[in-house]
């Protein structure tokens, strides 16, 4: 006898895919994880910029523990801007957002750029000018003529824009959005500031007080991008702080040495507050000074305006609202 046909509500389960199996490794609710995202740009920038520094170098013949040209300092941050450029441009590739979507949306653009080459300048010539009050340096007239010192000033100035534009995107840019929605906004400006300062080590000169302003100055620059949602004013506050220092003042700026200055800078006293051949960053007093710019922007900005990137302070981004 036949047995009767039993028609039940349950579904079939049909076999899984081995490729849909594994893409949960990759691929979050909000598209590539973060993990995977940065390791991916890190090593498309690096290559990059190795072989690109190791040609510019070859070809340029440049001691860094000397004073160095403008000529030269140009191509040497092309050498590394443009490779940071271009992985950021894959990564926004294959995450199908704008180039512009880490760090260099929303506005106003051009008023947030040109406040932060004012407030930079400022703020660099009211520490050295503090320096120098209180006797921990001497500054004196260069040897330019006024046509090389305009010369040398435009040059220079391109030379820490795009120091600007490269360390603010490098470290700030698609690395600080990424970790925002991988682990949260301060620990990824934490992380990165930590190696902000480690990048600043094989600097000839740099001190422990140095590299701890550097660390200070990661935070600084993250608050701004806290509080703008973009990079343009941290841009510009980056290129004239060392302008200021490198060409105008001609102090070392992380043990840096500029060719060619306006005026002519000699620590005096102990390396501790005068900053010795690290330059104003290496004195104790730049610590008091990060504390002020930092009390400045939240007073200023703070009251303006929720951030962003409130919803994920110190926890992931639980959306795609960073796009």
């Amino acid at each position: 006898m036949n047995e009767p046909h039993l028609q039940t509500d349950e579904a079939v389960v049909l076999p899984a895919s081995p490729v849909r199996d594994l893409r949960w490794i990759f691929m979050g609710p909000n598209g590539l994880r973060a993990g995977w995202g940065i390791l991916m740009f890190v090593v498309i920038w690096y290559a990059l910029t190795v072989g690109s520094t190791v040609l510019a170098m070859r070809l340029l013949h440049v001691n860094m523990r000397a004073p160095v040209p403008p000529g030269p300092g140009i191509l040497i941050e092309l050498a590394q801007f443009v490779p940071m450029v271009v992985a950021t441009w894959i990564m926004s590739l294959i995450e199908r957002r704008p180039l512009l979507a880490y760090g260099y949306q929303g506005h106003p653009r051009t008023l947030r750029l040109l406040s932060g080459l004012v407030w930079g300048f400022i703020a660099i010539s009211g520490l050295v000018l503090t320096m120098w009050r209180l006797g921990y340096l001497s500054l004196q007239r260069g040897s330019l003529n006024a046509t090389s010192a305009l010369e040398d000033a435009a040059a220079w100035g391109l030379v820490f824009l795009l120091a600007g534009f490269f360390e603010e995107s490098l470290f700030r840019g698609y690395v600080q959005f990424t970790l925002t929605r991988g682990i949260g906004f301060w620990w990824g400006a934490v992380l990165f500031s930590l190696i902000f300062a480690f990048a600043h080590t094989t600097n000839p000169g740099e001190s422990t007080v140095g590299l701890v302003s550097v660390v200070g100055a990661g935070i600084i620059f993250s608050l701004s991008l806290w509080y703008t949602g973009s990079l343009w004013w941290a841009v510009g506050f980056h290129a004239t702080w060392d302008w200021g220092q490198s060409y105008f003042y001609g102090t070392p700026d992380s043990g840096m040495v500029a060719q060619g200055t306006l005026l002519q800078w000699h620590a005096q006293g102990p390396a501790f507050w005068s900053g010795g051949a690290t330059g104003p960053e290496g004195s104790i007093l730049i610590v008091p000074a990060l504390l002020l710019f930092a009390g400045a922007m939240v007073l200023w900005w703070g009251r303006r305006g929720r951030s962003q990137f409130a919803g994920a302070a110190w926890r992931p981004m639980r959306s795609n609202k960073l796009s």
